[in-house]
C-alpha cells in the first residue's frame, strides 16, 4: 500500500528538519542520513505522482539535500552550520524561513523601463491606473484603487517584462514569487509560507510607506482548479483568499498589489478570479510591435542596409515577442556559424583586425523564419480570445 502524497511530504519535512538541528549541532553521520530519507521520501512522492506541479520544486530539495550530503562528507573542512546551533528549534526555523522569504526580494529595482515594453497598451494603461498613479497622487483616489491584477495571454509575450517595469516606474518594492515554490519553500506548510509572505509584504508596505508589488509568476500552480487536489493544497487556497480579501478591504491607503501572471487563465477558479479585479490580457504582438521589436533587437547586429524591420515583422506573424528576439539570435548564430567555418578562419596575423561575421540579409531572415514555428498555435489564441469574451476585466 502506497503513501498519500501529504505522508510523503510530511515525512519528508520531518527528515529534513531533524537534518538540519543535526547539522547545526555538528553531528555529520546523524545528519546525513536523515538528508538522506528525506530525499528517499522526496524521490518516492516524484515517482508516485508525475504528474503532480510541485514536482520541480521537489527535484530542487533533493538536489539541495545531497550537496549538503557531500559537503558533510568531505573531511576536515570547516562548513557554514546550517543555522545558529545555539538558537532554540523555533528560532532556527524561524531564520531559515526568514532567509528564504528574503530572497525573494529584488534588492534592486528591475532595469526595465516603459520604453522597453513594445506595445501592450491595455497592459500598459491598467497598470498604470491601478498602480503608477495611485503611488503618486493617492489624494486623486477617494473610492480606493484595484490591488489584484491578472495578467494573462501566451509565454512570452511580456507579462513579467510588463510588471517589472511598473515597478521600476515606481519609488518601492518588487518580489517577485515562483509560485511553485511558495507551494513548498517549507515541506507540509505551504498555506504558512503564504501567510509570511503576505505578511512580509504588508510590513513593508505599511512601515515604510511605499508601494510593494507582490508578483506571483505562473499563478495558476498556485491557484488552478480544485480538482484531484494533493498535498494541503486546499488550505493554501483558502490562506489565499483569506489574504487578498484581508488587501481588499483593509485601509484604502495601503499600497501593497498582487499581480499575478499566468498562461492558463482558464484554470483558475472563479473565487480566484474575482479577486484579480483587473484582467489584462496580454496578446501576440501586433505587426507594428513586431517592427518595433525587430528594430530594437536588430539595432545591435551587422545587417545589410537592405533589412526592413516593416518587412521582417510581416514575415513573423503569429510571433511572440521571444519568439522574435529567438529570430534576431538565431540569424546571428547563423553567420558566427558561417565564420567559424570559413577556410582562413582563425588564421589572423598579430595586430590586424579579428575577421567578423557577413552582413545579415533579409535572406538569413526569412531562412530561420522557415524553420522555426511560432510557440503559440491558433488554437490557443483562439482559447484566449473565448476567455477574453468572459472574463475581462480592464
Amino acid at each position: 500500500m502506497s503513501l498519500a502524497p501529504q505522508e510523503l511530504e510530511n515525512s519528508a519535512s520531518k527528515f529534513a528538519a531533524e537534518a538540519i538541528k543535526l547539522d547545526s549541532q555538528g553531528a555529520r553521520g546523524m545528519a546525513i542520513a536523515n538528508y538522506q530519507r528525506a530525499i528517499e521520501s522526496l524521490v518516492k512522492l516524484i515517482q508516485l505522482y508525475p504528474e503532480n506541479k510541485l514536482n520541480r520544486v521537489y527535484q530542487e530539495r533533493t538536489a539541495a539535500y545531497q550537496n549538503r550530503i557531500k559537503a558533510l562528507q568531505m573531511n576536515n573542512v570547516e562548513l557554514e552550520p546550517a543555522v545558529d546551533p545555539k538558537a532554540t528549534p523555533e528560532e532556527q526555523k524561524q531564520s531559515l524561513t526568514k532567509n528564504e522569504m528574503d530572497s525573494l526580494i529584488m534588492k534592486e529595482k528591475p532595469n526595465v523601463t516603459w520604453e522597453e515594453v513594445i506595445g501592450l497598451d491595455d497592459a500598459k494603461n491598467a497598470l498604470r491606473e491601478s498602480i503608477v498613479y495611485p503611488a503618486k497622487r493617492p489624494d486623486l483616489f477617494p473610492l480606493g484603487w484595484p490591488r489584484g491584477i491578472l495578467l494573462y495571454g501566451p509565454p512570452g509575450c511580456g507579462k513579467t517584462v510588463i510588471a517589472a517595469a511598473t515597478a521600476n516606474e515606481i519609488d518601492g518594492y518588487f518580489i517577485n514569487v515562483d509560485a511553485a515554490s511558495m507551494m513548498s519553500k517549507w515541506l507540509g506548510e505551504a498555506e504558512k509560507n503564504v501567510s509570511k509572505l503576505f505578511q512580509m509584504a504588508r510590513g513593508l508596505a505599511e512601515k515604510e510607506g511605499l508601494p510593494v508589488i507582490l508578483f506571483i509568476d505562473e499563478v495558476d500552480s498556485l491557484l488552478g482548479n480544485r480538482n484531484s487536489e494533493i498535498g494541503g493544497e486546499i488550505r493554501v487556497k483558502n490562506q489565499f483568499l483569506t489574504e487578498m480579501d484581508g488587501i481588499n478591504g483593509k485601509g484604502k491607503d495601503l499600497k501593497l498589489y498582487v499581480i499575478g501572471a499566468t498562461n492558463k487563465p482558464w484554470s483558475l477558479d472563479w473565487p480566484f478570479l474575482r479577486r484579480f479585479t483587473k484582467r489584462v490580457y496580454v496578446s501576440l504582438p501586433s505587426v507594428e510591435a513586431r517592427e518595433s521589436l525587430f528594430e530594437l533587437y536588430t539595432s545591435q547586429l551587422h545587417k545589410d542596409d537592405k533589412v526592413k524591420s516593416m518587412e521582417l515583422a510581416k514575415m513573423a506573424d503569429g510571433y511572440s515577442a521571444s519568439d522574435v528576439k529567438d529570430i534576431c539570435q538565431s540569424a546571428q548564430l547563423m553567420v558566427v556559424n558561417d565564420l567559424f567555418h570559413s577556410p582562413h578562419f582563425g588564421e589572423e596575423v598579430l595586430g590586424e583586425p579579428k575577421s567578423q561575421p557577413r552582413v545579415l540579409t533579409t535572406a538569413d531572415f526569412k531562412e530561420i523564419i522557415s524553420r522555426r514555428k511560432p510557440s503559440v498555435s491558433m488554437e490557443m489564441i483562439r482559447a484566449y480570445y473565448k476567455w477574453t469574451e468572459q472574463f475581462k476585466a480592464l
